[in-house]
């Protein structure tokens, strides 16, 4: 009997030993920190649309290529990582990224106000012009004033959306660029609004697509790359932008822009 009751006391003993032990381990556990997750994991999980050429979209082999793949490929590879992709419509992407499925979005992403509330943005590493494309014969659009009462085409969160509706267009919500241009086509709209080099992409693909730059909006925007906001997420923000420098002054970011778009969008334009 005693030697039982010995037993049932040292089992109990060994039992409480680990339970405190476990919760001494918890309590040293440092605060939750993105990059080191990452980093230990050696994968960051990266956002992308994967439909929007030359940024993000699949070869003929279907592997998943771009401007964007490249760059956050590039990006991870400083990190000491690997870039794992994950593809959706941008605006569940973005949706995705709040709700932390995913490290950040690689995607040609806009920086607006409204975006920079509910994100942290990188430093810019993409500048684009917006084209406003009309189809072969539209005399009506000429400028952007012009969109005043017109029907337009794209992703309802896009600031090419956002733009249309600025100078008075109606837009309809699409999931990505085939798409606008399939309404386009079928003149169920009148223009859509897009990246002025997503245009150009598109015509040395499609060469016989009847579709033309009624004209471009004067102001250039900034893609970055957004990453959800939180304490969390500061080291990466960090290291996400320390990287694109590096890229920046080695020359990468210039020569994955030529190579995809056939002109230098890493760098402001605008500037003098």
């Amino acid at each position: 009997m005693n030697r039982r009751f010995f037993s049932i006391i040292l089992s109990a003993t060994l039992c409480l030993t680990a339970l405190s032990a476990c919760g001494g381990t918890q309590s040293q556990a440092p605060e939750g920190d993105l990059l080191a997750a990452i980093q230990a994991k050696g994968e960051i999980v990266v956002a992308t649309e994967g439909t929007w050429a030359p940024w993000c979209y699949h070869d003929e082999s279907g592997a998943l290529v771009g401007y964007d793949v490249e760059v956050a490929q590039a990006i991870a590879e400083k990190l000491g990582v690997t870039a794992s992709f994950v593809e959706g419509e941008f605006d569940g992407l973005l949706a995705g990224l709040e709700a932390g499925r995913y490290d950040v979005m690689v995607n040609g992403v806009d920086v607006t106000e409204e975006r920079a509330e509910k994100y942290n943005f990188s430093a810019p590493y993409a500048y684009n012009r917006t084209a406003v494309i009309v189809r072969g014969d539209n005399e009506d659009i000429k400028a952007m004033e012009d969109l005043a009462g017109k029907h337009t085409a794209n992703t309802i969160t896009s600031t090419y959306a956002a733009a249309a509706e600025k100078y008075g267009a109606e837009v309809t919500g699409v999931d990505d660029l085939n798409q606008t241009f399939e309404l386009l086509f079928s003149g169920r709209i009148d223009a859509t609004l897009n990246a002025e080099v997503s245009y150009y992409d598109y015509m040395k693909a499609h060469p016989e697509a009847e579709i033309k730059v009624a004209c471009l909006d004067s102001e250039s925007t900034q893609a970055a790359i957004p990453i959800r906001k939180g304490e969390e997420t500061a080291s990466l923000l960090e290291a996400v932008n320390t990287a694109l420098a590096e890229l920046s002054e080695d020359g990468t970011l210039s020569e994955l822009s030529e190579k995809y778009f056939g002109v230098d969008i890493s760098q402001n334009q605008n500037e003098s």
